[in-house]
């Protein structure tokens, strides 16, 4: 029976020792995963990632009992290492803003364990509570917020569902000089395909954007764009619905196959401010990214 273990310990995994004769929990661990070698397992072990019920790292010899609550961190072998570096624009003891870069995931998902942005802050802070308050696409960069504390994270989490906080986003996409601007763009999104796209369908709108343009270079214009709601890429799919796809979107409006992360050019979205009133103390704040989007 495997579960998922509080967000407290990295997103660990949790295992009850299931009924057997093993001497000790390492023996277990190495016939209940056949995947993993003995060799990997004593790694893991001698790094701190297995720990007992009470989260304190365990020992190779320590015996098996059944039942007994054993949690362990997922890992991907040989992980490659994602070369871009995040930065820590704010942190007290409730929250923690974050610039993130470009190809770097929020959270552990695929592929990526370790090179995400979630575990590289809980290592530089040596915070195990950090936990996300929303999302970006690693492909996107910019702001993202962290609750650092169990016990105020309702009251940060509350912002988002009730709308009490402004997203700005910059996007660079082709011009749209026979469109006006500022302008408001609704619609449905449902999921599309492959499965990882969203599409627009018939129906009620569940999304809107509004949309300005910025600056003008060319063939190429900067927008201003401000999400009214969240859904997965939304901002993505509005502007391609525009005929102004994203520059460098692997997504849209066409799927780039077998693509290769490409650094020097990424995809032309930053997450670049938020605003909201402090639930605590009632202040307003005002966060803005210091990554740039380069023409």
């Amino acid at each position: 029976m495997v579960s998922s273990f509080s967000a407290a310990h990295h997103q660990a995994s949790t295992l009850y020792l299931p009924p057997g004769s093993w001497p000790t929990v390492l023996e277990c661990l190495c016939e209940h995963f056949k995947a993993i070698s003995r060799e990997q397992w004593l790694d893991r072990i001698a790094r701190g990632r297995v720990l007992d019920g009470e989260g304190n790292a365990i020992r190779a010899d320590l015996p098996y009992r059944e039942g007994l609550r054993i949690h362990y961190f997922r890992e991907v072998p040989d992980e490659k290492p994602i070369p871009v570096v995040e930065s820590i624009l704010y942190a007290d003891e409730h929250l923690v803003v974050a610039d993130k870069p470009h190809f770097l995931p929020v959270t552990p998902a695929g592929e990526y364990v370790e090179q995400t942005l979630l575990r590289r802050l809980i290592r530089r802070l040596d915070n195990p509570h950090l936990v996300p308050l929303h999302r970006i696409d690693r492909h996107t960069a910019g702001l993202v917020l962290f609750s650092a504390n169990p016990d105020s994270r309702s009251a940060y989490q509350a912002l988002f569902p009730t709308r009490q906080i402004e997203k700005h986003y910059q996007a660079i996409a082709p011009a749209l000089p026979g469109l006006s601007f500022p302008r408001v763009h609704k619609s449905r999104m449902i999921d599309g395909e492959p499965f990882f796209r969203m599409c627009e369908g018939p129906g009620e709108p569940n999304t809107e954007t509004a949309i300005e343009v910025l600056e003008r270079n060319g063939e190429l214009w900067r927008y201003g764009l401000s999400p009214v709601t969240g859904k997965k890429h939304q901002l993505r799919v509005h502007m391609n619905a525009l005929g102004a796809g994203i520059c460098n979107d692997p997504f849209y409006p066409d799927v780039l196959r077998d693509v290769e992360d490409d650094y020097a050019n990424p995809l032309k979205l930053l997450a670049q401010g938020l605003r909201f009133n402090d639930p605590l103390s009632g202040q307003e704040r005002v966060f803005e990214s210091r990554i740039t989007l380069q023409w």
